[in-house]
C-alpha cells in the first residue's frame, strides 16, 4: 500500500539577485521515509528547506504538507535542526532541553524519553561542555524531538563529526526512521544518503535530477563481473543475451550491465546452456556516488 505523503512540492523557484538557486523543483516526501535532499555545496538543498520551513519565501511554486497548505499549526508536527545547536556549555543536558521546551512552548514533560530515545539519559546531568561532538548533535536532535513531531527535518546532520560522530548520528537517524518518524534531511555526503536514505532527491546547481526510492535512481545500474577459461567465447554468448547494455573487459574478466534485471544464477545457466562455463561470478551494484557522478555530468 502506497504511503501518504508528507510533503509536496509543485515547480518551486527561488533566485538571488542573478543566481538561481532553484528551478521548477517538485517531488514528494512519502510519510515514514528517511528521504535525502543530495547535492554539492550550492545546489538549493538549505534554500529548499528554509522555504517548506516559512524562513524564505519561493518567487514560484507552492508547496503543502500533509496534504495542506501550511500554516502555524502545522509546523508543531516538525522538528527542525536547520543549524548548529545553541546550548548553554555550563548548564546539564535536562537544563538545556527545558529551556528549549520554554521556547517552544511545549515539550517539557517529554524530556525524559528524547533523551533516552538519543541515548544521553546516563548523562542527563552532564555539562554540555562535557559532551563529544555526536553527544551535542545528538542533544541538538533530541531538542528537535520534544513534542514528539511526526516529521524531523535536517540540514547537514553530521557536519564537522569526527567519524564515531557520524556513526552516531547515523545510527540514530536509521533508529527513527525504523520507529516510524518522517525524517527529511539535506546533505552532500552521498555516502551518508547510500547508508541511512530509503529515498532520495537529486539537486545540482538548482536543478533537481532525478528522485525516487534510492533502488529506482540505482534501478538498472547492477553490473554483473563474470569470468571463464575462454573469455572470448563467454563475450560472443553474453553479447547474443537480451537486455545487455554495456560490456567491457576488466582485469581479466567482463564487466557487464543490463537494460533489464538478469540475477547470476540465470546469467550462470544461460552460458552453461550455450556450452561455456563460468569460473567467476559476482553482482555488484553502483554505487550512489558512480550514479550521481554520471548524473551531474
Amino acid at each position: 500500500m502506497e504511503q501518504p505523503t508528507i510533503l509536496s512540492l509543485d515547480q518551486i523557484s527561488k533566485r538571488y539577485g542573478m543566481v538561481q538557486a532553484l528551478k521548477s523543483v517538485s517531488f514528494s516526501v512519502p510519510a515514514q521515509s528517511v528521504f535525502g535532499i543530495l547535492g554539492p555545496n550550492g545546489s538549493g538543498k538549505t534554500t529548499l528547506l528554509g522555504i517548506v520551513m516559512d524562513v524564505l519565501k519561493a518567487d514560484d511554486g507552492r508547496y503543502s504538507w500533509f496534504g495542506q497548505a501550511p500554516h502555524e499549526d502545522l509546523r508543531k508536527r516538525i522538528g527542525t535542526l536547520l543549524e548548529t545547536p545553541n546550548f548553554y556549555h555550563y548548564y546539564s543536558a535536562v537544563r538545556n532541553l527545558e529551556i528549549a521546551a520554554a521556547i517552544k512552548g511545549r515539550g517539557a514533560d517529554d524530556i525524559e524519553r528524547v533523551l533516552k530515545l538519543t541515548e544521553l539519559w546516563e548523562r542527563r546531568d552532564s555539562k554540555f561542555s562535557t559532551f563529544s561532538l555526536g553527544m551535542k548533535q545528538r542533544l541538538a536532535i533530541a531538542g528537535a524531538l520534544l513534542g514528539n513531531p511526526e516529521v524531523l527535518l535536517l540540514d547537514e546532520p553530521t557536519n564537522g563529526l569526527d567519524p564515531a560522530g557520524i556513526a552516531e548520528i547515523r545510527e540514530l537517524i536509521r533508529s527513527l526512521g525504523k520507529s516510524g518518524t518522517t525524517v527529511i534531511m539535506a546533505s552532500h555526503l552521498l555516502d551518508e544518503v547510500e547508508k541511512v536514505c530509503d529515498h532520495v532527491a537529486i539537486l545540482k546547481k538548482g536543478n533537481l535530477l532525478t528522485h525516487g526510492h534510492v533502488d529506482q535512481v540505482l534501478a538498472n545500474e547492477d553490473m554483473i563481473e563474470i569470468g571463464a577459461g575462454d573469455l572470448g567465447a563467454l563475450e560472443s554468448v553474453l553479447q547474443s543475451l537480451p537486455g545487455l547494455k554495456s560490456l567491457r573487459r576488466h582485469n581479466g574478466c567482463l564487466q557487464v550491465t543490463f537494460s533489464e534485471s538478469h540475477s547470476a544464477e540465470q546469467l550462470n545457466r544461460y552460458c552453461f546452456e550455450k556450452g561455456v562455463t563460468v569460473n567467476y561470478l559476482a553482482a555488484k551494484r553502483k554505487s550512489l556516488e558512480a550514479r550521481f557522478m554520471e548524473l551531474t555530468n
